[in-house]
């Protein structure tokens, strides 16, 4: 299946973990996939993964919360393919585990400028070159997190239930466009990102899933890419499980 071909996507944080996953599933179907991450050397290996499978691929490193940054790779891409069809917010980090009262100000604006600025910043530079194509397809992952709240990450539950607000609202905005936005809400997926978590908190959260156990990085690219795709073509400012039976609303 090639839903993909003559398209362009751009995925952050696709370094490493899910965002890798999903730029390995969209260029497995045809995309050209643009990484960008603040992991140069990290991109650098992924890049060279993708195009080993012969998947056409670029890197540019940059820090999502970065306006500049975000600005000048956007503007890389357009000047190397010319147009941009998929968006896939994926960068984001799950920040210090601790109560609230123990967590500093600084916590929550360092979680903060990735996860939900992040997010508001690609779409601000990426959403006018979709309008001016007449297409295109955002996908904000989120996180289960943003719809019930893991206690112990406040910062990263509040944030996250921030993209799930961003989508509804934006998917909104461009309703009678051609532009559909629409966000994904992972449980726990095994990646390297739980290293950034304590182990208690890990097992809490397989505990609430009916399923008892993580979700793999296939199952959430395989969810993204139809999101990604044409085929979601009636679906804007949705949220959509992927939690194993945790949350299905």
């Amino acid at each position: 299946m090639q839903r993909f071909t003559g398209r362009v996507a751009l995925v952050t944080g696709a370094a490493t973990g899910i965002g890798f996953g999903i730029a390995r599933r969209l260029g497995s179907e045809g995309a050209k996939v643009f990484v960008v991450d603040v992991d140069e050397a990290g991109g650098r290996r992924a890049v060279e993964t993708l195009e080993a499978e012969g998947i056409t691929a670029r890197l540019a490193v940059a820090d999502v919360g970065d306006e500049e940054g975000v600005a000048a790779a956007v503007e890389e891409l357009m000047a190397t393919w010319g147009r941009i069809d998929v968006l896939v917010n994926n960068a984001g980090i799950v920040g210090p585990t601790a109560p609230l009262w123990e967590l500093s100000c600084d916590d929550l604006d360092r979680v903060y400028r990735t996860n939900l600025r992040g997010v508001f910043v690609c779409c601000r530079y990426v959403i006018p070159h979709m309008l001016a194509q007449e297409y295109g397809r955002i996908v904000n992952i989120a996180s289960i997190a943003g719809k019930e709240g893991n206690p112990r990450v406040v910062p990263y539950s509040t944030t996250k239930a921030g993209v799930i607000g961003l989508t509804k609202a934006l998917g909104k905005e461009l309703a009678e466009t051609e532009v559909r936005v629409n966000c994904i809400t992972p449980a726990v997926v095994r990646t390297a990102i739980l290293d950034q978590t304590d182990e208690a908190m890990v097992e809490y959260m397989i505990s609430r899933i009916p399923m008892k156990r993580t979700g793999q990085v296939e199952e959430i690219a395989a969810l993204v890419a139809w999101v990604a795709s044409e085929e979601c073509s009636f679906s804007t400012g949705a949220v959509f499980d992927v939690s194993g039976g945790r949350a299905t609303y």
